[in-house]
């Protein structure tokens, strides 16, 4: 196939595009810059604009450009970037591919699990309906934007991606030189749900979305079997080998992380139904494996 990807310098992407062109995928990575390589096609997502001759012929793409969740501290002006890098981005690509001719058959559109909000200790799927939250809110927006490409006959998935596992970045890449010290610890009171998937298992899911034209709407890229905060704690000791007994409290969380601290604290016990359904195989189903690959990376 020929594939364009966004985000393609992320972490995600970073994994992906190489994997792609490994089995024989065409991939051209959208940059905001002026495009310098072959394989590079100049879009601005603030702008809406694209350049549509470099996206001739493409048969999908896969979205996963948007401003890091966790990267700072939300202020209200940042609060207002995570949502229009993502419904901007994604307005801008879908309008792209709809003027394209022939159209691309297929759009992999990067989600979250923050759709779900704060679930508690109950399991929810893809049949679950939008939470509450600035992030759900986020997800609601971020998805609707794909609508019409969905109307203009192009197949969309939305990739509700959970925690990736990987020392490269995210979540995990600020957790492990913690634990690697003997710093680490449960955050809060431990028993908050965290849903993970490791970072070759988002790549091979992303793939898999990609390959299997029956599947479309909202599908969950997180691990078989979500766990909880102090399973993760416990899990990290005994991989790193380090102890484990300094226990983050709620109210610190709040005071260096702010708002955003209500992510880290609440509870996403979310489950990957439509893939388990579809017959994906995941290479690290316990959090344990995935914090292995991870640091085998």
């Amino acid at each position: 196939m020929k594939i364009a990807v966004t985000g393609a310098s992320g972490l995600i992407g970073s994994a992906l595009v190489p994997h792609l062109r490994a089995r024989g995928d065409e991939v051209l990575r959208l940059v905001r810059r002026t495009a310098v390589a072959p394989d590079e096609v100049q879009w601005d997502p603030v702008a809406g604009t694209v350049d549509l001759d470099g996206l001739a012929g493409i048969d999908a793409v896969v979205h996963l450009a948007g401003a890091g969740v966790g990267d700072r501290r939300w202020s209200d002006s940042y609060k207002r970037t995570i949502l229009d890098s993502r419904v901007d981005g994604t307005r801008t690509i879908v309008e792209a591919m709809v003027a394209l001719e022939p159209r691309p058959r297929a759009l992999v559109a990067g989600s979250a699990i923050g759709w779900y909000g704060d679930t508690g200790d109950q399991a929810v799927d893809e049949t679950a309906p939008a939470g509450t939250g600035f992030l759900a809110d986020v997800v609601r927006a971020w998805e609707a934007a794909a609508d019409p490409a969905r109307e203009a006959g192009i197949r969309v998935t939305h990739a509700r991606t959970g925690l990736v596992v990987s020392a490269d970045g995210g979540a995990w890449q600020r957790l492990f030189p913690i634990f690697k010290a003997g710093l680490g610890g449960k955050l809060g009171s431990g028993r908050q749900y965290w849903s993970w998937i490791s970072l070759r298992d988002e790549v091979a899911a992303l793939t898999f979305l990609l390959d299997n034209t029956e599947l479309s709407g909202p599908v969950n890229l997180t691990g078989p079997d979500p766990v909880t905060n102090a399973a993760v704690t416990e899990a990290m000791g005994r991989v790193l080998r380090r102890p484990t007994l300094f226990a983050v409290p709620a109210f610190a969380l709040k005071a260096v992380l702010g708002e955003f601290s209500t992510e880290v604290l609440g509870s996403a016990r979310v489950l990957p139904a439509v893939l388990a359904d579809a017959g994906f195989t995941w290479q690290d189903p316990t959090v344990e494996s995935a914090i292995r690959t991870a640091l085998d990376q």
